[in-house]
């Protein structure tokens, strides 16, 4: 198997030439934004050209590649009589394609390998069984390739890294589902692309395929996969069609029944590639039924595969339209790209016509705009808030499928292995309770989220059912999951999970340790969400229900307190705030929800607060504007409701989403949205909190006390049981499938509108939840962060902060313990007190859980996870008293089923200490504390302050030399106090400064990504001059368009500068080799004078030549439209305007040096737009 990573390689090099190629033939450029425009106006697309020219060209890339595969591989296996491009094996056929190629180029002198290329690409064309393959929709004929990058493909395949041999005495293509997947990492990531395992694809067939050929019989069974992918549904259906013609037919020949059983198959698919793919392996596996060994013998069989967007209205429309947009568009032409197959499309996709329909859709939510907007137009009844593609390609199998006659029979099979999060995120509900609960007939749920499906990493579930809405059955099939895999087995089919499904789900009431069987009333299924657990957990949430009252009876709303829609503009933290000069007023800790923990809210991003203190009405300071302005655009398109922020009647600066209703009283309960276990915070104000971060808002007068009372029930043991079961769990890696090693891994998304419905007890544990939350207060006092915000940071005073923080820390582990158990007697779960009222304090691996945990001997990495010493009997050194009731709770985790479930570590508390997956104890704190305070010294106002001159690491080094301060502090970080100053210092600047060029920061993906900012930046200007102009809102950056992680850890998505300092790579004086640093917090006059000021000395002190000045002239034009912009006007310190002074001093300079502003733009490194 060629290694996926060199072909990858391939596509990226393939990419950047054809990259090359559209912007120098302006004929073809020009018929792509046609076409994109086109699209746009069809609302099939609605980001910027550039960034869907990006698809185009990775689908071209691909096209080239892949082209080249499946000639090796007809090479390779002997399938045709020509050679092209040939392989290491055999070698005597590799030396004729190298002689044919040669022949052919010297024949052809004007010609190159991609000529070649063509050649074989025509011949296939030509060929009936391969001329859907390489027809006019594939793109190897509408991009072409440069003649070097032919060359350097074909070598690849000749001799290069894709020599190994494709050859299969089998003839088997299973390794094309692996190029499916894996070939582009564009296109995975663009359209969520994931092969579906054979063993679970045979299990789909098995209860749709085999009962619809009892029911319809063999000649009137038709089969569709409408996201086909790699076709691996296909080829099990096929399989399975010419087996059963065979044993029927016996006598009629191979060929005819083959041709018969292909013409039973449809499949359809967004990826042009993947319909290539799909196509491919379908005539080879025909090929090898029908012993066929020359595709140039090989007749043009019916594959029924085509490329087109599945959800779109091609053909005939249903009588049971779907929404006016359905209306509006009967008898309009749906827009087809070039690659897609619309005549076909109107067969294939045809409602009520296919007795199976099977498939693996995929499970991402549409980030397109336009498109997202379309398909909710489309399937208006069950696309509900921010649906997954789960939602409509759920209605859409089914309306393909035939529909059952008035007496409710005749109805198709339809099975789907999809995403899960429709059970119980919001945006499911439409789908569960009005179209499964009403218009079709699910007949089997699958709980597969705990199953090892390889590359799955979001948790699945397998929908089986009919399309029939009469004369439905009573009950449905449901496996409901117990455990999951603990472990990824070898072979995956063979995965206990897995094998418990095949084995039990034909049983009924069979119960084992991974999954639980049971016939349920539709009923149980028609209400959001689902829950789909078994093992008891059914019993103890019906137990838990009989509670007096429910939280939506004691809570005012529960709800966001602010959605930005644009977190990297605001969340930009206190250093670039103070940089960027934005006034105390304007700040304001925006809060997240993995900042919310045990207790309390650990150090909040500060953000800006476009908002009046008193009214909270929408205000921007002029810096806030200016540090806003790169983004206008962006922020001004942000849509909420289907409108943009200006449609709304809002400014462009102000948050997407503000209640400040919820800010009037300052009291708050936050919770994290998303989270492994329950994270409740009492809030005193002060701060904002975003949708990860939801608040409850209890009725106005509520007290403190009012406020702690739920809340300790709320960061209960019971009630993470109790919200795990009606919450989603997260998409996560685990090892390979939806699920993570171990259920405590799992992360679950807690809404407000399922804890409306959470049981309280009559009674709280008020005393436990104000003894943790004072305790959660003390701690946040007594980090490392706090002892440096309270002055020089010594040995001493952050010794005794660790020593109080331990102490405080265990105390709020056994007093989090006595919470637990009191809860489980005011719910009545347990009749005995088992709490303690003054516990010892405890160490993890000392609650009685885990007691449980290390004498079962499971396999678990709760221990190690959590640097934990397990222990099998309570310690010694506690009380008598506290030892003997350690010992009771053990018994009756054992002995009360209930208990016994949520004493587990999937509801117990874990007091992680641990950020971005990274250990976060104290020692990490302290050395991340010491660095902030030496950061902040190093920008301190004597270094910086009067005319703007950068400095080298060396002469900062100079500088501080002699802080004694500095120094001590300094030690601490290092550990001792030999050390070179200017080395170390230039260790801890390392990560904090970004290069002045663009070109010294960016990729080349970035660079073109900065360009398309750039022509929006000049856009707005003409806006802001009061031009009225249509601006695209420019593509995101990502960390792969950044030359080093800290630059992307600095910027971010939207590029907002957030480093301490500027670095002027290779612009020192020649004696200092240190780096050259400007500080970030100069404004863009100080910037430029700062430049100015190397610049003069290097010209006139180091007599540097012109190709070393020329750079930080560049750096002075990447400054000039913003001091046009904000410095036009006179200024007391320049003989006029700034913005003038340095257009001048740039274009005399210039002069000077016999260059010109285009080898500027070069240095630069931003392409220039067509």
């Amino acid at each position: 198997m060629i290694e996926l990573k060199a072909l990858q390689a391939q596509v990226k090099t393939l990419v950047e030439d054809l990259r090359r190629q559209v912007a120098e033939a302006p004929g073809l450029r020009a018929k792509l934004r046609q076409e994109y425009a086109q699209a746009k106006a069809a609302e099939r697309v609605g980001g910027s050209f550039e960034t869907w020219l990006d698809d185009v060209l990775d689908q071209a890339a691909v096209a080239w590649v892949l082209g080249c595969v499946f000639v090796r591989f007809c090479e390779d296996n002997e399938l045709v009589e020509k050679l092209w491009i040939g392989g290491a094996d055999p070698a005597a056929p590799a030396e004729r394609a190298v002689q044919h190629r040669q022949a052919y180029l010297i024949a052809n002198p004007r010609e190159n390998d991609r000529h070649w290329l063509r050649e074989a690409f025509g011949y296939l064309a030509e060929l009936k069984a391969t001329g859907k393959i390489f027809d006019q929709h594939n793109p190897v004929w509408r991009f072409a390739i440069s003649g070097p990058a032919a060359e350097e493909l074909s070598d690849f395949f000749r001799r290069g890294a894709g020599q190994e041999s494709l050859r299969r005495d089998d003839l088997n293509t299973r390794f094309l589902g692996d190029l499916y997947q894996d070939l582009s990492t564009h296109a995975k990531k663009t359209y969520a692309l994931l092969q579906t395992p054979e063993f679970v694809e045979e299990f789909i067939l098995d209860r749709t395929f085999e009962p619809a050929v009892k029911e319809f019989g063999l000649a009137a069974t038709s089969v569709i996969d409408p996201t086909c992918g790699s076709g691996h549904f296909l080829l099990g259906a096929f399989h399975r069609l010419v087996r059963k013609w065979q044993h029927r037919e016996p006598a009629t020949d191979i060929k005819v029944l083959a041709e018969r059983a292909l013409g039973q198959v449809t499949g359809v698919d967004i990826n042009p590639f993947a319909v290539a793919i799909s196509r491919f392996r379908l005539l080879i596996v025909g090929m090898k039924v029908c012993g066929l060994t020359k595709l140039e013998r090989t007749p043009e069989w019916p594959i029924r595969v085509a490329t087109g967007d599945t959800l779109l209205p091609w053909g005939a429309f249903s009588s049971r339209a779907q929404g006016d947009l359905l209306a509006e568009m009967e008898g309009r032409e749906v827009f087809a790209y070039e690659s897609e197959d619309a005549d076909l499309l109107k067969d294939y996709l045809a409602e009520n016509q296919y007795t199976v329909v099977v498939g693996n859709p995929p499970y991402i939510t549409v980030s397109d705009s336009a498109r997202n907007q379309l398909y909710r137009s489309i399937y208006p009844t069950v696309c509900h808030r921010q649906y997954a593609l789960t939602v409509p390609f759920a209605k859409r199998f089914f309306d393909l499928a035939k529909r059952s006659d008035e007496h409710g029979e005749g109805a198709g099979y339809v099975g789907q292995i999809t995403g899960n999060a429709f059970m119980k995120r919001e945006f499911g509900k439409k789908l569960i309770e009005g179209y499964f609960a009403h218009e079709v007939e699910l007949t089997e749920v699958i709980d597969t989220s705990g199953t090892y499906i390889p590359g799955h990493g979001t948790p699945t579930v397998i929908l089986v059912g009919r399309a029939n809405k009469r004369r439905r059955a009573a009950t449905l099939r449901t496996v409901l999951g117990v455990r999951g895999e603990p472990s990824a087995p070898e072979i995956p089919a063979d995965g206990l999970v897995w094998q418990a499904v095949v084995r039990q789900v034909d049983l009924p009431g069979s119960e084992s340790e991974w999954i639980t069987v049971a016939d349920l009333g539709r009923s149980q299924l028609s209400s959001h969400p689902w829950s789909l657990s078994g093992g008891g957990a059914a019993g103890l949430m019906e137990f838990l229900t009989r509670a007096p009252s429910r939280f939506s009876e004691v809570v005012n709303e529960i709800g966001f307190g602010a959605v930005t829609r644009e977190d990297s503009a605001y969340m930009v933290g206190a250093g670039p705030l103070r940089r960027a000069g934005i006034p105390g007023a304007q700040q304001r800790p925006l809060v997240e929800g993995e900042v919310s923990r045990d207790w309390a809210i650990s150090d909040p991003v500060m953000s800006l607060w476009p908002y009046r203190e008193e009214t909270f009405d929408s205000v921007a300071t002029p810096s806030m504007r200016r540090l806003l302005w790169p983004m206008k655009s962006t922020l001004a398109q942000r849509v909420a409701y289907g409108e943009t922020q200006l449609e709304r009647g809002l400014t462009w600066f102000e948050y997407s989403m503000f209640f400040a209703k919820r800010y009037r009283v300052p009291l708050s309960i936050a919770f994290a949205f998303v989270a492994t276990h329950n994270h409740f915070v009492l809030d005193r104000g002060g701060k904002v909190f975003k949708q990860s971060a939801p608040v409850i808002k209890l009725p106005e007068g509520a007290t403190e006390d009012d406020h702690l009372r739920p809340l300790g029930v709320l960061n209960s043991s019971t009630a993470c049981f109790w919200l795990k079961q009606v919450s989603q769990p997260k998409a996560g890696g685990g090892v390979g499938r939806g699920m993570q090693d171990e259920a405590w891994e799992e992360r679950y998304e807690f809404t407000g509108t399922k804890l409306q419905e959470f049981p309280l007890p009559a009674a709280y544990p008020l005393e436990r939840a104000r003894e943790l939350d004072g305790l959660a207060q003390r701690l946040s006092s007594l980090t490392p962060a706090a002892v440096t915000a309270s002055g020089v940071p010594t040995r001493q005073r952050l010794a005794e902060a660790e020593a109080e923080y331990q102490s405080v820390r265990a105390r709020m582990i056994a007093h989090q313990e006595e919470l637990d158990w009191e809860v489980y007697r005011l719910y009545g779960l347990i009749d005995e007190d088992l709490t303690c009222a003054n516990p010892p304090k405890l160490a993890l691996g000392e609650r009685a859980f885990e007691i449980v945990l290390c004498k079962s001997e499971a396999r678990t990495a709760w221990f190690d996870r959590h640097e934990s010493k397990p222990i099998d009997q309570p310690q010694p050194h506690w009380p008598a008293e506290y030892r003997s009731l350690v010992e009771k709770r053990i018994a009756t985790i054992a002995s009360n089923r209930y208990i016994g479930l949520i004493e587990r570590p999937e509801c117990k508390r874990r007091w992680s200490q641990k950020r971005d997956k990274q250990r976060w104890g104290w020692a990490e704190q302290e050395k991340a504390a010491l660095q902030d305070w030496l950061l902040d010294r190093l920008e301190a106002p004597e270094l910086w302050g009067g005319q703007p001159t950068p400095l080298s690491v060396a002469q900062l080094a100079d500088r501080v030399g002699h802080d004694q301060d500095f120094r001590a502090v300094l030690d601490l970080w290092v550990g001792h106090d030999n050390y070179d100053l200017t080395r170390t210092l230039g260790l801890l600047i390392a990560d904090e400064h970004v290069p002045y060029l663009p070109a010294q920061r960016y990729k080349p993906s970035g660079l073109r990504k900065r360009a398309q900012w750039e022509r929006t930046w000049a856009l707005q200007r003409r806006e802001d001059a009061g031009e009225k102009v249509e601006i695209e809102v420019p593509p995101k950056y990502a960390s792969a368009d950044f030359v080093r992680p800290s630059y992307w850890r600095a910027r971010g998505k939207l590029d907002v500068p957030k480093e301490r300092f500027i670095s002027y790579p290779q612009a020192g004086r020649d004696s200092d080799g240190s780096e050259l640093l400007g500080w970030a917090g100069w404004d863009h006059l100080a910037q430029a004078q700062a430049l100015a000021t190397v610049y003069l000395d290097r010209k006139t002190q180091e007599a540097w030549p012109a190709h070393r000045l020329l750079p930080l002239l560049a750096g002075l034009v990447e400054i000039e439209p913003w001091l046009h912009q904000w410095h036009s006007g006179d200024h007391p310190t320049f003989p006029g305007s700034p913005a003038e002074f340095f257009t001048d001093f740039i274009n005399a300079e210039l002069s000077q040096l016999s260059s010109d502003r285009s080898a500027l733009a070069l240095l630069r490194g931003v392409p220039e737009l067509p």
